[in-house]
C-alpha cells in the first residue's frame, strides 16, 4: 500500500486498450487558493473543480513548458467568469460573480452561468504557437461540460470525473480523473471511431465510471491504489508523479515589467495623485502599489 497523498498528479496509460489518463488530488493547494477569496460555497466548489480540470488537461495536453488556461464565461447567471490555469505543476484560478443575483442549492451549470461557453487555450512558452478551442457551455456540471468539449472539439472518447468538498477545518479537498481513448492513428493504425469497433474503450469507460467521488477525495486512499482498484485487470503504466502547488505569478517585478510595456501616456492615466499605479491581482487578491 502507498502512503496517503495529496497535491499530486499521476499520469497513466493502458497500452493494451489504447487509452491514457490522469488522476489528481488537491488539498493544501486548493485550500490556499480558495482562502484568498470569500466565495460562497457554490463558487468555491466550482473553482475547485476548475482547478482539478486545469491540472488534468494541462498535464495531458501540454506536458512541456507551456500553459493551459481554462475559462468558462457566462451571461445571465450569478457566475460571470471562471478561470484556472496550469503551468509545470503550478495552478491558480479565480471566479467573478454578479452580486445582484442569488445562489440556490443544487444549481446546474446553466443556472450558474446562464448562456455561456467554455474556452481551453494551449500556449507554448517559448514559441508563438497557440491553440484555442471554444464550445458552448453544455451539461449540468463542469465534468459534463469537459466531456462535451472533447466530443465536439477533439472528437475523442473521454470520461471526466471531478469531486470537491469542504473540510471541517475550513479548507477544501478535491480529486479528479480523466481517461481518454487514443486514436488508432497514434498507435499506427486507422482511427478507432471510423472502424466501428469500440470494445476497448467500452471496457475502459466501464471500469473508469465505477470511481466514486468519495474515492477521489479520500486522503487515506493513495492514487496508485485507486488506479490498481480500477484497472488491475489490465496492464497499467504509471508515469512519474507531478507535485502541484499554488502558482500565482504576480510579483512587484513582474507587474512592473508588464506596466513598462505600456506607453508613458497610458501609464500617466493610470497613476493616482501621488504618482502611484495601483494593480489588483484577481488570482490572489493582493494589491500592488508601484511607481513606474
Amino acid at each position: 500500500m502507498t502512503n496517503p497523498d495529496s497535491d499530486r498528479l499521476l499520469g497513466f496509460t493502458l497500452p493494451q486498450r489504447g487509452a491514457r489518463g490522469r488522476i489528481v488530488r488537491l488539498d493544501a493547494t486548493v485550500s490556499a487558493i480558495l482562502a484568498a477569496h470569500a466565495y460562497p460555497p457554490q463558487i468555491a466548489r466550482l473553482l475547485a473543480e476548475a482547478l482539478l480540470l486545469a491540472s488534468l488537461l494541462g498535464d495531458l495536453l501540454r506536458p512541456d513548458a507551456g500553459q493551459l488556461t481554462l475559462q468558462a464565461k457566462g451571461e445571465g447567471g450569478p457566475v460571470t467568469l471562471l478561470v484556472a490555469d496550469y503551468r509545470e505543476g503550478a495552478i491558480r484560478g479565480y471566479a467573478s460573480q454578479d452580486l445582484d443575483r442569488r445562489f440556490e442549492a443544487g444549481q446546474t451549470l446553466a443556472a450558474l452561468f446562464g448562456k455561456g461557453y467554455l474556452v481551453i487555450t494551449l500556449d507554448q512558452t517559448n514559441a508563438s504557437e497557440r491553440y484555442q478551442g471554444i464550445v458552448e457551455l453544455g451539461g449540468e456540471t463542469l465534468q459534463q461540460a469537459a466531456e462535451i468539449y472533447f466530443e465536439n472539439s477533439e472528437q475523442l472518447p473521454t470520461l471526466v470525473r471531478l469531486a470537491a468538498e469542504p473540510k471541517p477545518d475550513g479548507g477544501w479537498i478535491a480529486g479528479g480523473m480523466i481517461v481518454q481513448h487514443l486514436s488508432r492513428s497514434e498507435l499506427g493504425a486507422a482511427r478507432l471511431h471510423v472502424e466501428g469497433g469500440n470494445a476497448d474503450w467500452a471496457h475502459v469507460a466501464a471500469l473508469s465510471a465505477t470511481v466514486s467521488p468519495e474515492e477521489l477525495i479520500d486522503p487515506a486512499l493513495g492514487l496508485e491504489d485507486l488506479l490498481w482498484r480500477l484497472f488491475h485487470e489490465d496492464e497499467v503504466r504509471v508515469l512519474p508523479p507531478v507535485l502541484l502547488a499554488r502558482g500565482c505569478r504576480c510579483s512587484p517585478d513582474h507587474i512592473r515589467h508588464v506596466l513598462q510595456q505600456f506607453p508613458e501616456e497610458e501609464r500617466q492615466t493610470m497613476r493616482n495623485a501621488d504618482g502611484v499605479i495601483s494593480v489588483d491581482c484577481e488570482f490572489c487578491s493582493k494589491q500592488f502599489l508601484l511607481e513606474v
